[in-house]
Order: structure tokens, then C-alpha cells, then sequence
């Protein structure tokens, strides 16, 4: 086990015993990453970082069912994703409609040349629909299957492939076109 692995372990021990210290602590050093776990299935900042209290709230409320399997910042990674899709599920209307406009494309870029930096990858996968996201997210990053998924968030199995297809068709699109706006600009 590393030190921060330790740490985490002494921290939790610490929350289990209701100790308030030991969770603003643990909440101080897990907060950044699990703030970018929770961007990911955002529309925006905000929204994240609601996610985010919501998850830790659900966190302190059953660290007991933490059974000592596996990592104890993956299940706390786990929790956050849960409470991103409890999120969504509660605002869901599961309509699957491509309805973006010409400003979805739009997007705030470093001037780095072509590279496509992490925030703006971010960025484009905030600007896709609730459902796209969640679904992108799940498969993409965090590696649930499609059947995973569809029991998840209430689709068929069939219906998650096809919501995973089109967004990353969308963000593909996404990327084609900052592109050439990219090579249009450096023409100039």
C-alpha cells in the first residue's frame, strides 16, 4: 500500500468514527478528482460541483457498506458517477434529438495550434445532450458495458450502442470542424 493509499485508509477509519476532521480532509484531498470525474457528466461547472456534494453526501451516509474490496478511491469514484446519473435520471426526458445550433460548435480554444487540449475536449462532451454524455461518459471513460449502462439509466442495450455512435459522431464533428476553423484562421 503507497502513503496516500495509507493516508486514505487512516482518513476513512477516521470517518467511520464520525470524526468531522477526517472528512474535510478526505473531502479536501479527493475534491479535485472527483470534480473531474463529475465535469464529465456536467453541462457546466455549477452543475459539477453539485454533483459533487451530492455524491459526498451519499458517501458519508453509507462509507459503511464499504466492504474493503478493491480501491477505496474507486469506490468513492463510483459514487460520483451514481450520483451524476441519479442526477440525470431525476431531470431526464429521454428525448434523443439532435437539437443543436450552429452555437453548440462553439468553443473557447488555447491558441496551441492543432493539439486538442483536455478542457476542450471537455468542453465539447459538456455541449452534448444529457443522455449522449451519460452514456459516452459510462462507456468511454469509465468502461461499463452496454448492458451495464442500459440497466443504469433505463434503455435497452441496443438503444445505449446507438446513443454512444452518435456521440461520438457528434464530437467528431466537433473536432473536424474546430479543425478547419483552426487551419481557416492560420490561413489568415
Amino acid at each position: 500500500m503507497t502513503t496516500t493509499e495509507n493516508r486514505l485508509q487512516q482518513l476513512w477509519e477516521g470517518c467511520l468514527r464520525n470524526e468531522r476532521k477526517n472528512q474535510e480532509l478526505l473531502y479536501k484531498i479527493l475534491s479535485t478528482k472527483m470534480m473531474a470525474v463529475c465535469q464529465r457528466y456536467a453541462a457546466d461547472k455549477d452543475e459539477a460541483q453539485d454533483i459533487m456534494q451530492e455524491g459526498f453526501i451519499k458517501l458519508f451516509k453509507n462509507m459503511h457498506n464499504y466492504r474493503g474490496e478493491g480501491s477505496l478511491e474507486g469506490w468513492i469514484r463510483r459514487i460520483m458517477v451514481h450520483a451524476a446519473i441519479s442526477r440525470y435520471r431525476k431531470a431526464k426526458s429521454m428525448v434523443l434529438v439532435d437539437d443543436f445550433s450552429e452555437n453548440t460548435y462553439q468553443l473557447s480554444r488555447s491558441n496551441n495550434g492543432n493539439r486538442l487540449e483536455a478542457a476542450d475536449l471537455l468542453k465539447m462532451i459538456q455541449t452534448l445532450p444529457d443522455t449522449y454524455r451519460s452514456v459516452f461518459n459510462m462507456y468511454a471513460i469509465e468502461g461499463y458495458s452496454h448492458q451495464e449502462i442500459g440497466d443504469t439509466l433505463g434503455m435497452s442495450e441496443l438503444l445505449s450502442r446507438t446513443t454512444l455512435h452518435r456521440a461520438r459522431t457528434i464530437l467528431k464533428d466537433k473536432i473536424r470542424k474546430m479543425n478547419i476553423a483552426e487551419q481557416h484562421c492560420m490561413a489568415c
